[in-house]
């Protein structure tokens, strides 16, 4: 399954630094495009600080199912030049479907056979590619319904309940701090702002706090996978029924028993601080199987025979 390096030219002319991981066999392949969360990811979902690895075990598993994948580093991380906190909400998922439309126009993959992946806010562009595109199908992994701001503040909400026991009882003057920060941002007007001492990407706050993923939800007319641990403390698990409820014809969705956020499992008490623990660990092989053979599915995919070991006769 060889690795390709691809770039992608945004709308703007910034060169999208990417990685198209291809199936063995004759071309042309169904592919899917490749959606990280937030912050400045590279295209395997890395950052500096905190590495995920969240694309090439999927890019792997697909490629054994005959699925090409398309993953990029976003602006300002990996190879893409750029000023990450400048980036908007909107920013991201324009790039998004430049990478999409690239991906479609290349003569080795098949452009009526083309999906979308999305993880945490890559599933809301996700949600975004499948309501404006051709796309023929999408998987959401931890993608919530509702208000970017309803979101928002229930994700700090969960990540102070997480915490040790000092920290919970000061949740009261923590979320007046909260409260005081999201006010400030909102009447910012530039793309950065320094908030409590700290420079943060402002407008793509401004643009997540208003964004309203129930509007692409509705107006999505692919198939749909949606999927969220019960593990999730970030994204809400009962977002997957309204998910269920908007997409017209429904979505198929799984609520899977001690996955997080990250994508692994957890059996113990969910929060920030088990991550770097449970990041040592694999994507869950559950859930990789799970995503591939319902693509395999509904992109109307081969999958790749292994190799055939070549074995010496003797006389």
């Amino acid at each position: 399954m060889p690795d390709i390096d691809m770039t992608v030219a945004a709308d703007d002319g910034t060169p999208l630094a990417g990685t198209l991981t291809l199936p063995a066999g004759p071309s042309p392949h169904p592919a899917v495009l490749l959606l990280h969360g937030s912050g400045p990811l590279d295209r395997d979902g890395n950052t500096p600080k905190l590495v995920m690895d969240l694309a090439r075990p999927m890019a792997e598993a697909l490629a054994a199912a005959g699925i090409a994948t398309l993953r990029y580093d976003r602006r300002g991380a990996g190879s893409t030049p750029g000023d990450w906190r400048a980036s908007g909400f909107t920013d991201n998922r324009e790039d998004a479907a430049a990478a999409l439309r690239a991906l479609a126009a290349r003569p080795d993959i098949r452009s009526e056979a083309v999906g979308v992946i999305g993880h945490s806010e890559g599933a809301l562009h996700a949600m975004a590619l499948a309501s404006r595109t051709d796309v023929r199908a999408a998987v959401l992994l931890a993608g919530f319904a509702g208000l970017g701001e309803d979101a928002f503040r229930r994700q700090g909400r969960s990540v102070v309940r997480t915490m040790p026991l000092p920290v919970r009882l000061l949740r009261r003057p923590l979320g007046a701090l909260g409260n005081r920060a999201l006010t400030r941002i909102k009447k910012t007007r530039t793309d950065t702002a320094r908030i409590a001492g700290l420079k943060v990407n402002a407008r793509w706050m401004r643009e997540m706090l208003v964004h309203d993923s129930r509007d692409d939800l509705a107006a999505i007319r692919t198939p749909v996978l949606a999927i969220t641990g019960l593990k999730d403390f970030q994204v809400d698990p009962a977002d997957l029924d309204v998910i269920e409820h908007l997409v017209p014809g429904g979505a198929e969705t799984h609520r899977v028993a001690d996955l997080t956020h990250v994508l692994r499992r957890d059996s113990g008490a969910p929060s920030l601080n088990s991550y770097r623990r449970i990041l040592r660990e694999p994507v869950d092989a559950d859930l990789l199987a799970r995503v591939t053979s319902w693509l395999t599915l509904h992109l109307d995919a081969t999958p790749q025979a292994p190799p055939v070991e070549e074995t010496s006769a003797s006389s």
